[in-house]
């Protein structure tokens, strides 16, 4: 039996019996895992509203041989998403940021770049102002999971794009015009010089300038399509913020 105190973001629960929860979580240290809180439902000084998700939490738990589960025993809250107001839009991104983690990360993984990520793009979600994150979490997770096409060259031809690119529901990469499927999708040169920028630049040096909804729009689908294929299932939460516009 091994005992641990680690940090972690809570992805997802589910109800148990009368008041236990099933608690998906993603630590520093030792990746996703998942743990029973006992009397979860009724122990504020154990749990209090640490069980929400997208917490940042210092989790204690145990782990014994041959058992899925851990025994959570107790959550500190280090970050609550719900320190600031929630609308829809905000609800939508956190959402979002859970189900990309829950549905990609492998078990007992640990995944340092990406727990980075999460803490990067949680402090930046914020009321109205959810674009800019969800657009920086969209790509790097592509790219770290290993997902992410080129935004600079053609996958059929290799030459550098010199304006618009295409990408496919069905294919992984993204083309020049003069090799697009024909029910391809445009990402605009915007969009591709956007990307670029997303991955040689510090959250907080994009988080000063203006984001509305239909800023990086295709390159957001481009993404979620992307996870979508390589999961190979529809995210819920995806659907959500097309709806919003985003």
């Amino acid at each position: 039996m091994n005992a641990y105190q680690a940090e972690a973001v809570i992805l997802r629960t589910w109800p148990v019996h009368e008041a236990d929860q099933v608690v998906s979580l993603f630590t520093r240290e030792q990746g996703r895992i998942r743990g029973v809180a006992k009397a979860a439902a009724k122990s504020r000084r154990r749990f209090g509203g640490a069980l929400q998700p997208m917490t940042w939490v210092s989790a204690s738990y145990v782990e014994k041989p041959k058992q899925e589960l851990v025994r959570l025993d107790s959550c500190e809250v280090l970050a609550s998403p719900l320190s600031d107001p929630v609308d829809y839009q905000r609800a939508a991104a956190l959402a979002f940021y859970a189900e990309v983690l829950e549905e990609a990360l492998p078990d007992h993984d640990p995944h340092e770049a990406a727990f980075r990520l999460v803490l990067a793009v949680l402090g930046h979600t914020r009321s109205n102002r959810v674009w800019m994150p969800v657009t920086y979490f969209s790509l790097w997770i592509t790219r770290l999971l290993g997902w992410m096409a080129s935004v600079t060259h053609c996958a059929v031809c290799g030459e550098a794009f010199a304006g618009d690119a295409w990408f496919h529901a069905e294919s992984d990469g993204l083309t020049c015009a003069r090799h697009k499927h024909p029910a391809s999708r445009r990402l605009s040169a915007e969009s591709l010089a956007l990307a670029r920028r997303i991955f040689q630049s510090p959250i907080a040096a994009l988080a000063q300038e203006e984001w509305p909804a239909s800023r990086a729009a295709d390159l957001r689908r481009f993404t979620a399509q992307a996870l979508e294929r390589h999961l190979e299932r529809r995210l819920r939460s995806a659907a959500a913020l097309a709806r919003l516009g985003g």
